[in-house]
């Protein structure tokens, strides 16, 4: 966004750059629009008798970093040699950032020999008093580097101890209320509670990333070891109970976290038999396992037989009988491949419309921001326009609405796809099973099956929810 005036040339040339900044919400900073922003600039320059002047208008940028066009425009043209001081009515119009208002004092205006002047604070570089406060800011700035890593470490300590959160970036699940300093359970606190009951009902945790649409098993498995989610909060190896509201039931977290142990002790050492950890006995519940008997052959039996694992007994008068292991096998895997082959992959009828209805929605977009723009450049020259502020505050107001539509839609349509590509990926199952090794095949089946249970000489498959949507 441009706004030129050009007055009488001075000797050399050069021109004042006065700065102008407003924040996203400008209309709530009261004083500082940017029509009272150029009244104060301007009434300094006539007061200076300085005519060469040229306006840099940031609308509707934040301060923390020096990302903004105008700002980009002045620096630029301050290297070039084109501007001779720079005027801000205060100092936080230039940055909020206190490691760019030291990059700009030092790297750019004074490398520059140019003269930096902030109104409210009566900062004036052009003076020796000016410089001299210059080189202070550097030396703090130094210390504070110094010592934030301390005083950052002490000031999360103190917080997460009166059970608030520490202020970086939440968990999944929740929004930070900045205003109390807790956690608040957002939109996502159902898929969270969902994770926990679908691992201890037994899908992996690879299982569950790709169903949620989440980056990866990994981030899973830290959602599972969170003590956030239970209403704690956790500092190095302290932890304190938060004032953020529980997420998930402490019991459900419990039995994930011993679920967890178990599948870990299981995973450390790779199975050399492809069903195990997904039977079951059809009679009693408990697990079965597999077993080598002499002569080379593999049974599979219920653990209420084996007296050795106590732990693991149902019924200890469980009447189920032993199986062999590449019976039941085979079976398993005939049905499988057989569901794989005659799977129907239902595509999203509505993605096509949906594409089109996100499309149209960023174009209205590019549209509004086009228009706000426009918009702030005409305020800028009749900040008493009320007609204008309240467009500004409409349009505002149907960005932010339209930017929760745009949300909505590509996370429905994220996961549709992905669905879509899941389903794609079972249909492929039986065209490459002869060509997997033992560990992909044993993958495989732990992606799509979620538990086997068997009774006598008959074998009960149950899928996981996408193999049982049709």
């Amino acid at each position: 966004m441009r706004n030129i005036r050009i007055g009488k040339n001075t000797s050399n040339n050069k021109k004042t750059g006065l700065y102008i900044r407003v924040s996203t919400n400008f209309q709530f900073e009261e004083g500082y629009s940017v029509g009272a922003q150029t009244e104060k600039l301007e009434k300094y320059c006539n007061y200076q008798e300085i005519d060469n002047y040229d306006l840099y208008i940031d609308g509707g940028y934040s301060g923390s970093n020096l990302n903004r066009p105008e700002m980009k425009r002045l620096i630029k043209e301050i290297q070039e040699g084109k501007v001779e001081s720079v005027v801000v009515v205060k100092l936080d119009r230039l940055s909020r950032s206190q490691k760019d208002t030291i990059y700009l004092l030092e790297d750019v205006f004074e490398a520059n020999d140019v003269g930096f002047i902030s109104l409210n604070e009566n900062f004036d570089t052009t003076t020796p008093y000016g410089k001299a406060m210059v080189g202070i800011l550097s030396v703090f700035a130094q210390y504070e580097r110094e010592n934030i890593r301390e005083r950052t470490q002490m000031g999360i300590t103190e917080r997460i101890k009166t059970g608030k959160w520490r202020g970086t970036k939440p968990p999944f699940g929740y929004d930070y209320n900045n205003g109390d300093d807790v956690l608040v359970p957002n939109k996502d606190a159902e898929t969270v509670r969902k994770i926990f009951e679908l691992y201890k009902e037994g899908y992996s945790t690879y299982a569950l990333a790709k169903m949620f649409d989440l980056k990866g098993d990994k981030q899973v498995s830290d959602m599972l070891s969170r003590v956030t989610y239970i209403g704690k909060l956790k500092y190095n190896k302290e932890i304190v109970d938060g004032l953020h509201e529980p997420i998930v039931d402490k019991k459900l977290f419990d039995e994930v976290q011993e679920l967890r142990k178990t599948r870990t002790r299981a995973t450390s050492h790779k199975s050399q038999y492809l069903l195990t950890g997904l039977i079951y006995c059809g009679l009693c519940g408990a697990k079965m396992r597999y077993q080598k008997w002499s002569g080379g052959r593999v049974m599979i039996y219920c653990y209420s037989l084996d007296h050795s694992k106590p732990h693991l007994v149902k019924n200890p008068n469980c009447q189920n009988g032993k199986l062999d292991a590449a019976e039941v096998e085979e079976v398993v895997v005939s049905d499988m491949l057989k569901l794989s082959k005659e799977y129907e992959v239902i595509e999203e009828k509505s993605e096509q419309q949906n594409q089109k209805g996100f499309e149209a929605m960023n174009q209205r977009k590019s549209v509004l921001e086009g228009k706000l723009k426009s918009l702030y450049n005409l305020y800028a020259s009749d900040t008493n326009n009320s007609v204008l502020l309240e467009t500004i505050g409409e349009i505002n107001k149907e960005l932010e609405n339209l930017n929760t539509q745009i949300e909505q839609y590509t996370l429905k349509n994220t996961r549709a796809k992905d669905m879509t590509a899941r389903a794609k990926a079972f249909k492929s199952v039986a065209d490459s099973w002869e060509f997997m090794s033992f560990n992909e095949r044993q993958k495989t089946v732990r992606e799509y099956i979620k538990k086997i249970k068997i009774s006598n000489d008959y074998v009960e498959i149950e899928y996981n929810d996408l193999l049982t949507l049709q």
